[in-house]
């Protein structure tokens, strides 16, 4: 794989001729309404089925309704979707902190689409997941649904590493603990990779397997060990590598597509 660009050396952004999101005319509902990249799955499926969609003026009742993108008309509260993104972008973010992983936001705080140049803010790119407004680093933005899909539903379980700054070692019982999981008020998380690390300010690497909110936060508060910085460096075989704070890069074909493969 050859180099990825720098901050400073941002291209035209990444349009790809994708095997794994090219399909047919005919698709399920939920399946065009998430390739389409208007908004995350989970937030369409409930529209579904709170039948704000309805298709050719009829309201929707099933997530896999076979609807054809060419020719039948697709509304979501009564707005016309275009089911034909014009282009395929996939970029990476390194997040600064207090920027909200959001498209807007209702008090006037600066947003990670605040952050993208301005060939990029009228493609209608959403985040994939969210780092709270504290935390920095890898943040992809991107209009292919499925993709989103990929990175953020629990059964293709993509590792998510972060670099953690505390004041104080861990104990080995307080370490054995983060690793065997920890019971949280969501429920108990999954048994999670810890080391040590020498990247100032950050003392430790914490590698998890799913995305409660706030989870590596309330993690570290549960040990008594409060999180001080922390830095989102890996989402599967996704790096943040050397990428400025504040700076993007498109990805590369051959990212993708270790997503659609499964690669992390």
């Amino acid at each position: 794989m050859k180099p990825a660009p720098t901050g400073h050396d941002i291209g035209l952004a990444l349009i790809i001729d994708n095997p794994y999101t090219k399909a047919m005319a005919t698709k399920p509902l939920l399946k065009a309404l998430t390739e389409a990249g208007i908004g995350s799955r989970r937030r369409l499926a409930d529209a579904i089925r709170e039948g704000r969609v309805k298709v050719n003026k009829t309201v929707a009742e099933d997530f896999r309704q076979p609807i054809n993108v060419e020719t039948d008309n697709i509304t979501i509260n009564g707005q016309l979707v275009d089911l034909k993104p014009e282009q395929l972008v996939y970029l990476m973010l390194n997040k600064p902190a207090g920027v909200m992983s959001t498209t807007s936001d209702e008090r006037g705080r600066r947003t990670v689409i605040d952050l993208l140049p301005e060939k990029y803010r009228h493609l209608r790119l959403y985040p994939v997941g969210r780092l709270d407004r504290d935390t920095t680093g890898l943040l992809l933005l991107t209009n292919d649904g499925e993709l989103t899909n990929r990175l953020t539903h629990p059964r293709y379980e993509h590792d998510k590493e972060y670099l953690v700054a505390i004041k104080e070692k861990l104990q080995p019982n307080e370490r054995q603990k983060l690793e065997q999981g920890i019971e949280l008020e969501d429920g108990l998380t999954h048994p999670a990779e810890v080391r040590e690390t020498n990247d100032t300010p950050f003392n430790y690497s914490i590698t998890i397997h799913e995305g409660k909110k706030r989870q590596v936060r309330r993690m570290f508060d549960s040990v008594a060990h409060p999180v001080q910085a922390l830095k989102r460096v890996r989402t599967g075989s996704l790096r943040l590598g050397k990428l400025k704070e504040g700076e993007v890069r498109e990805l590369y074909a051959e990212e993708i597509q270790a997503v659609f493969k499964g690669h992390t």
